[in-house]
């Protein structure tokens, strides 16, 4: 059985779902770690990555990889590199084993949004992050960082035992 821990937190708007990722998440990852992102188009994925980016250093702009399925930003300080995937588009596990991840994947921190049931075959130990919207009304697209999410964070292997994000 692989050891398994869940955090809740809760995200006002862009900023604080930015600091969850950068203050909570970030200082516990290293290389070879790969972090599942789910949630809703519009829910906070890829701003949840800026967060991590941002915290990492690492060259950005951060932004969501839609179209070209996977990017990789640099260490500016020495640290692992950032591939940031979005996996919206691959329809099967196959697709995205094209990606090659499992060449990069010990070297950096890996970030799939979208990945649940496609990432889980990347590592045995891992973060999948599950971000809710607060529910009614439609995404403003005018601002799109505003509205409560609740972001619960599950770490999942032997890596992550006794590692408490919360504290």
């Amino acid at each position: 059985m692989t050891a398994s821990s869940l955090t809740t937190l809760i995200a006002a708007d862009g900023d604080a779902m930015r600091r969850i990722a950068g203050e909570v998440l970030a200082p516990h990852l290293r290389a070879g770690d790969v972090v599942i992102l789910t949630g809703d188009l519009g829910a906070g994925k890829t701003t949840f990555t800026q967060g991590l980016g941002a915290a990492i250093g690492v060259r950005g702009p951060v932004a969501s990889p839609t179209f070209i399925i996977a990017r990789t930003h640099p260490s500016l300080v020495g640290g692992p590199a950032l591939i940031h995937v979005d996996a919206y588009r691959l329809n099967s596990l196959a697709e995205l084993d094209d990606l090659d991840l499992d060449t990069t994947v010990e070297d950096s921190i890996t970030v799939v949004e979208w990945g649940e049931d496609k990432a889980e075959q990347l590592a045995a130990d891992r973060v999948h992050v599950t971000i809710a919207r607060e529910v009614g009304g439609e995404v403003d697209m005018e601002r799109p960082d505003e509205g409560l999410r609740t972001v619960t964070i599950r770490l999942v292997g032997e890596r992550w035992a006794g590692v408490s994000l919360v504290g």
